[in-house]
């Protein structure tokens, strides 16, 4: 699924717009189709198995994301919380992504990164691709929009390894648009036209004009700074053509607003006023407050320079309008950051203290276990010296025997799983070698046990007739 540079309600201006981002870390084919998050809820009520009930909560984690991040945030934690205490791997892994997705939507971007690399271990040890190839891309998204391009870069070329190994075609075109992105970020023009272009081939095998304008709009913009003004000028054209048929309202600001900047260049002033004021107005019945920025700047620029003065002041009132607008969202965003963080925090305490109170359970079970045991060798004692038949007081000393010693393994379990890193042929190895040890050790012991404690009855045998 494409995500475009800005996310309608929590938009932030950026140095270059042109960009068209993958997100499919959580939205694959089968789950396209929207959700009703009332429906969900209620499958969610009635489920009783637990991996099931992991897929409803971050299937409608990822359908409260749209609207309201804190539900997302919340029900993606349960989500993940419960994946790990069953151990369901894809769950975890989902969950994962949900809860990266949406920190990166109100730019939490540590946070996001943090999810995705911890998706990203989890994808290292299993062999799906597209999940490996998706984690690695959004990693390099997060980057990109943290200005660390060279980063941003070697996560997508990681990407477009598995894309090109794995033969995932219907993601060739992603994996070189993002890359011919962040060259052009780059101002490294010449590996930019080179993936804009296989880009373009990707979009025309696919035949999807919303991919072809979209690669069209960064050759227009190469083509634009190399100085090829008819090249530019033919892109931009296609650019608009293509992505009005598909209503990519977004990028088609930023081909008109390309378009503007070129005509410009020629001094075409009364061309440039009509694709910066197309781009403008675009931009405001999409609710694109970036793009009303960068064209209202534009168009106060071009009315500058041919001294039309009140038209210039009136477009620089306009900009001091949305600039207050980007800031009161910039605020709102950064209170959402906080909110996100706090929520986070109270959620991870809840689970630390869950945690806690089951060690606790433990450990409790373990001191009992442990006075139990020398309690119940004391009784199976005092039992010898009493008159009781002898295969009661052999059957007792056999079974204080094999608690203890089973209670040795059970002890030893943590360290060694610790140890070894939960590496099941090493804890196999270990407990072979601890079995080569306590299995004579605990015949021995049966042997001599069972010896004292039938040592008066075998002087007495009188006392069992």
């Amino acid at each position: 699924m494409l995500l475009k540079l800005y996310f309608g309600f929590f938009q932030k201006p950026a140095t270059k717009s042109f960009l068209v981002l993958l997100f499919f870390l959580n939205f694959f084919t089968a789950y396209s189709q929207r959700y009703n998050a009332d429906s969900m809820l209620r499958l969610l009520n009635t489920e009783t198995t637990d991996s099931n009930r992991v897929t409803y909560l971050w299937q409608m984690a990822d359908y409260a994301g749209i609207y309201n991040p804190d539900t997302a945030i919340h029900l993606a934690q349960e989500a993940l919380s419960l994946a790990r205490r069953i151990k369901y791997v894809e769950g975890e892994s989902r969950s994962l992504g949900i809860l990266a997705n949406t920190f990166m939507r109100i730019g939490n971007y540590p946070r996001a990164l943090d999810y995705n690399f911890q998706k990203l271990k989890i994808e290292e040890q299993r062999i799906k691709p597209r999940n490996m190839m998706s984690v690695l891309m959004n990693i390099g998204i997060v980057y990109m929009y943290q200005e660390e391009y060279r980063k941003a870069l070697s996560y997508y070329f990681r990407a477009d390894s598995i894309i090109q190994s794995a033969k995932l075609d219907a993601y060739r075109y992603h994996g070189n648009i993002n890359i011919g992105d962040t060259y052009d970020r780059l101002n490294i023009l010449d590996s930019a036209f080179y993936f804009y272009s296989r880009a373009l081939g990707e979009a025309k095998i696919l035949n999807n004009q919303d991919y072809i304008g979209t690669s069209e709009t960064g050759l227009g913009h190469l083509y634009r700074k190399q100085s090829d003004y008819l090249l530019s000028l033919e892109h931009y054209k296609s650019a608009i053509v293509n992505l009005g048929a598909t209503d990519d309202n977004d990028l088609l600001c930023e081909a008109h607003l390309g378009l503007a900047k070129l005509y410009l260049l020629f001094n075409n002033f009364d061309s440039a006023v009509t694709h910066a004021k197309r781009s403008y107005n675009i931009g405001q019945s999409g609710g694109f407050i970036s793009r009303q920025l960068d064209a209202v700047k534009q168009l106060s620029d071009i009315y500058k320079k041919t001294k039309n003065i009140d038209s210039a002041f009136a477009y620089v009132n306009i900009e001091k309008v949305l600039n207050d607008s980007v800031y009161s969202r910039e605020r709102i965003r950064g209170l959402m950051i906080l909110s996100s963080d706090e929520q986070l925090r109270q959620r991870e305490m809840a689970e630390a203290k869950i945690k806690e109170e089951e060690e606790r359970r433990q450990r409790l079970q373990l001191m009992f276990i442990g006075i139990f045991i020398p309690a119940f060798f004391m009784l199976t004692l005092f039992l010898s010296r009493v008159k009781m038949h002898i295969r009661v007081i052999k059957l007792l000393g056999i079974l204080s025997l094999l608690i203890f010693f089973e209670y040795l393994t059970l002890l030893l379990h943590p360290t060694v799983a610790k140890l070894t890193n939960h590496t099941p042929v090493l804890e196999i190895l270990i407990f072979v070698a601890a079995a080569a040890v306590l299995i004579p050790l605990h015949h021995r012991a049966e042997h001599w046990l069972i010896r004292k404690l039938l040592h008066k009855h075998i002087h007495h045998p009188e006392e069992n007739k």
